[in-house]
């Protein structure tokens, strides 16, 4: 059993930006060598989240409706008390949707649904430069 970690990087354009990385791991996993075994994906932060979903642009405007209606960017939120940056929505989204997701890999690719990518969500209200780690494990 082997464990390799390794990283990929993306740009963001802000709050509700959300990108398919399913190729970007893809790749970076083949490299890896790990064939058969599984693929941890985690972004270090607490206002980034992956998760899969079908990306279509209906999805693509769905989720942001939902994730306003589950947790508004308006309401208040007691995160503004310490740090006054008007992002404690974006910490509530991230929480419920997750910041890693386990994928299996087979023969070098990801065991995705036809219609299912994986993506990245920016929840933070700006701009960013991420990282997303990945660990692999298997043979």
């Amino acid at each position: 059993m082997n464990v390799v970690e390794t990283e990929i990087s993306v740009k963001t354009k802000g709050e509700l930006d959300i990108i398919d990385i399913t190729d970007s791991v893809e790749k970076a996993v083949s490299k890896t060598g790990i064939k058969n075994g599984i693929v941890n994906v985690f972004v270090p932060g607490s206002t980034g989240a992956v998760t899969t979903t079908e990306y279509e642009p209906g999805l693509l405007k769905d989720l942001p409706n939902a994730l306003e209606r589950i947790a508004p960017r308006n309401a208040y939120y007691e995160h503004e008390k310490m740090w006054h940056d008007g992002n404690g929505h974006s910490h509530v989204r991230a929480s419920i949707i997750g910041p890693s997701i386990t994928i299996p890999v087979r023969n070098g690719r990801l065991r995705l649904g036809t219609w299912q990518q994986l993506v990245f969500v920016e929840l933070d209200v700006r701009p960013r430069d991420r990282r997303i780690v990945l660990t692999c494990i298997g043979e």
